[in-house]
């Protein structure tokens, strides 16, 4: 019965029903008090509607249940993905994703395929190759996805004097421009989505891919078994996962020395490639021209934003929030005169949690703005409306640290030392006046 009742959570939240995911969760540990995975599910749901609630106590508990999983070998109840955003240790962290990078070379093993013969990895000239670098990407998320929002142009703009791009798509053609964009420019796109895993890593080792580069690492949609068969003979994580992959068999993470500085290192299984600037790779000088434009800009009126106030924003998913950022800026709130907070109901259900936890700490109604999520390029223009963008330390804005950027709206971001929590720094330096945007705890 408790299983039922975990399942029953599962398909609620899925479907963005919040509430009744947490109620479902929390009958069946009643059921089932020793359940794991039901435990950490239900911290999950818990933080993604902002329900600090014995949050202390949950993670204590989490954290204990995740140390005896990976010390008897167990895949972890907590996603790589998930535990990005959660106060964990570096190193607990890496563990978790050595422990799922492991499955997957577990899930590769089933196929029974005997090990790869590989190209050079260098291009070599003669014997009907033509000495271009062979460049493979392979990606869930081409298509309306922020991964394409930001990489859009990259594929077609690779030197195809010295390198052949292929792109390998792990998800149907969803018939969106972002997709079509894609699909156009790369000089080779093959939609994989129908095949068995085997069959694409046998897929590209006959198109003689020399570097394979990753680009979901632990997101939804990912297939990282095709990297555990080790199809090519270099392989890349990069732009999907901002963590390490904790797989032996992924040989590099395409980063930036103010990410993953090499003191950090030993929190990262992969070797660190370093770009220079910004790893964090947009579109927007191609795509987004139109924020520069003033015929296209919003007015505060359009949104019920108050026109003589100072106002803070955190345009961040909800679950990137914790009690302590969220009570530092209520502090903020109640210092700076005449001023307010937009977030985004994002999800929807942490709203009324936010505005309840705010007036507690004596914050006025008026001081707390929501708005719906808009569309993209919507989102983009209306954020230059804001005063100061607030980010999140625990996981920061990525996509959206680049989106206010682009708009123009500045920011205050506390660098820790994961990867996530380091982004929204690198963003910022690269602007040139960054510095001024870093706070140091």
């Amino acid at each position: 019965m408790a299983e039922a009742h975990a399942n029953l959570a599962l398909a609620y939240k899925d479907s963005g029903h919040m509430e009744a995911a947490i109620k479902s969760y929390k009958q069946a540990l009643m059921l089932r008090p020793d359940f794991p995975e039901v435990t950490c599910n239900l911290l999950h749901t818990l933080q993604c509607v902002c329900n600090w609630d014995d949050r202390k106590k949950l993670f204590i508990e989490v954290e204990g249940i995740l140390r005896r999983q990976i010390k008897m070998s167990a895949i972890p109840s907590v996603q790589p993905f998930h535990a990005i955003a959660y106060p964990l240790d570096p190193m607990l962290a890496l563990e978790i994703s050595r422990k799922y990078a492991a499955h997957c070379s577990v899930i590769a093993s089933r196929y029974s395929l005997p090990p790869f013969r590989h190209p050079s990895p260098l291009p070599i000239k003669g014997e009907g190759r033509n000495g271009r670098l062979r460049v493979g990407y392979v990606s869930s998320d081409f298509g309306n996805h922020p991964l394409s929002h930001l990489m859009g142009s990259v594929f077609g703009m690779h030197d195809r004097g010295n390198v052949e791009v292929f792109c390998y798509a792990l998800s149907p053609n969803d018939g969106t421009e972002w997709r079509l964009r894609i699909q156009s420019e790369a000089e080779h796109f093959l939609d994989v989505s129908p095949m068995s895993s085997d069959m694409i890593a046998r897929l590209i080792n006959e198109d003689q891919i020399q570097i394979l580069i990753n680009l979901n690492g632990y997101t939804k949609g990912a297939r990282n078994e095709i990297f555990a068969m080790q199809p090519a003979p270099i392989l890349v994580s990069y732009m999907g996962f901002p963590g390490t992959t904790g797989a032996t068999y992924i040989h590099y993470l395409v980063t930036d020395e103010f990410v993953s500085p090499m003191q950090y290192s030993l929190i990262y299984s992969e070797k660190l490639v370093h770009l220079p600037h910004c790893y964090f790779v947009n579109d927007y000088k191609q795509k987004n021209q139109d924020v520069l434009d003033p015929n296209c800009q919003h007015k505060r009126s359009d949104y019920g934003l108050p026109e003589d106030k100072f106002i803070f924003a955190c345009f961040n998913q909800l679950y990137k929030m914790d009690p302590e950022i969220f009570i530092t800026w209520c502090n903020i709130l109640k210092r700076v005169p005449n001023s307010a907070l937009w977030l985004l109901r994002f999800p929807a259900a942490g709203e009324m949690r936010l505005r309840a936890y705010a007036a507690a700490q004596g914050v006025q109604r008026d001081q707390i703005i929501f708005t719906d999520v808009a569309m993209k390029q919507e989102h983009i223009r209306r954020s230059a409306l804001a005063d100061l963008f607030l980010d999140t330390p625990l996981c920061n804005a990525h996509t959206t640290g680049t989106d206010i950027l682009w708009a123009g709206l500045p920011m205050v971001t506390l660098p820790l030392e994961k990867m996530a929590t380091r982004v929204a720094g690198s963003l910022c330096l690269a602007t040139g006046v960054g510095e001024e945007m870093i706070a140091s705890g």
